[in-house]
């Protein structure tokens, strides 16, 4: 699959585009980059092995190709899509042949198979795609072929990357993808996210003995038996197990919520930026952390904010939200303001996570959204001149920021100012 792109857009699926009275009141929905994936996840099709025997070998399926989490590329942007054929020496064809159940009943620590992962199917792609009761489309899978598990795993991985490698395709070794097309980057990001929880999560948090990777590598067992410890010529029971007396005997994907809020001064002529000490010069972003157990998302955004920034906010309203799989965060944009000027100014020796923390006005904040976006290893556009750096458009910061000053709820009480 090739989807060419020379600068990465924001997703603009069709119901963005669509009038309806949530639109007219709200405004029209803000799509980020690593989201609307092509892909329809089709979660109840990942414990059905026959189907996911077929998927497997079937010509028009295409892996996403992963190697310590780094995705296997024509050019950093553009991934390449592998067919079984490629990876039949590492992944086994046999692999969904077993039910879930058999799996676990015969489990074996000592046989390790490279994680594979069912990402869904993208149901747009008709030609030469595969049919399975009602749903017809291009299956996807995630493999990882980091070189681990017995020696002769390993070098059957090495051998594959080689010849990976040897047609020119190369694994892009980034902090974070930017620069693919929002359906490629979301994809990647459903298959880096899966991938790094399935190789955090080998072992079982209670017991300490190894999981096994079950539904199509989204959820992970703890096996009651081991054929690695036989008593009698049958699998020995393993040491007794709290996850086994739940229901499920699972554990699931992790995702950790974090809010990220762009905050704007009472008279709304202003807006709160902060910077970290690994940021590039002048390089500002907008505020955020971690949600804590038992807090609303308005709450944490309201304590981030007077722990980093020592500003104390007024309203809060959530905007969007972005998947950022680094490792496996959830990003929920807010926009808030400060309802007394008495609250804005900023105190850093509550939590010295920040290295500075700054009121920049409207229209520097609208000038660098303009003329002075980047990454944080990238380089400013040949327009910049000098002044405040913000993140680029593909990450959730930019969204916030553009909506904060052009939000037409903003502009309508300024006015009357």
């Amino acid at each position: 699959m090739t989807r060419m792109s020379a600068k990465p857009p924001i997703p603009t699926p069709a119901h963005t585009l669509t009038d309806s009275m949530l639109s007219r009141r709200f405004g029209k929905e803000t799509v980020n980059y690593f989201s609307n994936s092509p892909i329809n996840r089709l979660s109840f099709l990942r414990s059905e092995h026959p189907f996911l025997s077929a998927a497997l070998k079937h010509p028009s399926t295409e892996f996403v190709v992963l190697n310590s989490l780094a995705p296997l590329t024509r050019s950093p942007s553009e991934p390449y899509y592998a067919k079984y054929d490629e990876l039949r020496k590492l992944v086994p064809q046999d692999l969904f042949d077993q039910s879930e159940d058999d799996m676990i009943k015969s489990f074996d620590s000592r046989k390790t198979h490279p994680t594979l992962i069912f990402l869904g199917m993208d149901e747009s792609r008709k030609e030469g795609s595969m049919t399975w009761k009602i749903y017809s489309g291009v299956p996807f899978f995630a493999v990882d072929v980091t070189p681990k598990g017995t020696e002769v795993q390993q070098a059957a991985a090495k051998e594959l990357i080689s010849a990976f490698e040897a047609k020119g395709l190369s694994f892009v070794q980034t902090r974070v993808i930017s620069t693919f097309t929002p359906e490629d980057a979301a994809i990647y990001a459903q298959a880096r996210a899966l991938n790094d929880w399935n190789n955090r999560n080998t072992f079982c948090g209670t017991c300490g003995n190894r999981t096994l990777s079950v539904h199509a590598g989204t959820k992970r067992a703890c096996p009651p038996t081991d054929a690695a410890l036989p008593a009698q010529g049958q699998p020995a029971e393993r040491p007794a197990c709290n996850t086994r007396t739940t229901i499920s005997n699972l554990s699931f994907p992790r995702t950790d919520p974090t809010i990220i809020v762009a905050v704007v001064s009472a008279d709304g002529k202003r807006i709160l930026l902060g910077r970290s000490k690994r940021f590039p010069p002048k390089w500002y972003s907008t505020l955020a952390g971690f949600i804590e157990p038992a807090e609303s998302i308005e709450d944490a955004v309201r304590r981030e904010v007077w722990e980093e920034a020592g500003v104390t906010l007024g309203r809060v309203v959530i905007h969007s939200s972005q998947p950022w799989p680094y490792p496996a965060n959830l990003m929920i944009g807010a926009i808030a303001q400060c309802s007394d000027p008495a609250h804005e100014k900023i105190h850093l020796e509550h939590d010295p996570e920040l290295e500075d923390a700054k009121w920049f006005d409207i229209e520097e904040v609208e000038e660098a959204l303009r003329i002075g976006t980047s990454d944080l290893s990238g380089t400013t556009p040949p327009d910049y001149k000098g002044g405040l750096r913000l993140p680029p458009a593909t990450a959730i910061a930019y969204q916030l920021l553009h909506s904060a000053i052009h939000a037409d709820y903003f502009q309508e009480e300024t006015s009357k100012m």
